[in-house]
């Protein structure tokens, strides 16, 4: 897969919120969907050694939830840990992971935020513009908003409110469990979004898009620290 925007990486802190602002002006907050066959999940994760992190996305097939594709890519963090812009030492390998797959999928889930951001632009929102795929962030905490504990039942949700705004649904995908947080990422609505994680979340708190990323990504890590000890 190719990405329609591109922009360069090494940035200051200052031309990153820039772009996010600008990039921001782009998001499609309504449903601009394709018909769904592949489904994919992405995440990261970082050495605790070194400046090694972990890029992983899984392809799902959307009616057995089994994987069809993953692509894992080792990499060099090259952006400064500062909350709000995480897709910039993010995106990178992400981004080369993607040029790898050989199935599209016609809808990403990220494990990480869309609109539930500072800026409304979190990773979510900036892999969607940049590939213009339907993508949603699904973060497993939040980043910036209020909101009111939904009921304990599958399905219950309340809104994320930051400034007045809804900025996305908190979400409880299983009865009594915690829920989880999700945002538009680009060309859904929030209600779609909010539908289609609950139909990857049949048996577990997270999506299977994230579940299996991350498993990926924890393992790879894991191979990686013991390899050089």
């Amino acid at each position: 897969m190719e990405a329609v925007i591109r922009h360069r990486w090494n940035l200051s802190e200052m031309e990153a919120i820039e772009l996010q602002r600008e990039l921001a002006q782009k998001v499609i907050t309504e449903d601009r969907l394709d018909p769904i066959h592949h489904v994919a999940g992405v995440d990261v994760a970082y050495s605790k050694n070194n400046d090694t992190l972990i890029a992983a996305i899984v392809v799902l097939e959307l009616d057995s939830l089994k994987i069809v594709e993953s692509v894992v890519i080792e990499d060099t963090v090259q952006f400064p840990y500062i909350p709000g812009l995480f897709s910039f030492r993010e995106l990178p390998p992400i981004i080369k992971a993607f040029e790898k797959i050989k199935t599209t999928p016609q809808l990403v889930v990220c494990d990480g935020q869309g609109l539930a951001h500072p800026r409304r632009f979190g990773l979510a929102c900036h892999l969607g513009v940049l590939y213009d795929i339907p993508t949603i962030g699904c973060g497993k905490t939040k980043l910036s908003g209020n909101f009111t504990e939904p009921d304990q039942h599958r399905g219950a949700q309340s809104p994320l409110i930051d400034n007045c705004e809804i900025i996305g649904n908190v979400l409880r995908t299983q009865k009594n469990i915690n829920p989880i947080f999700v945002s538009i990422g680009h060309r859904i609505s929030l209600a779609t979004a909010c539908q289609w994680i609950l139909e990857l979340s049949p048996k577990f708190r997270l999506p299977e898009t994230t579940r299996q990323a991350d498993q990926l990504v924890k393992k790879t890590l894991s191979l990686h620290n013991h390899s050089r000890s």
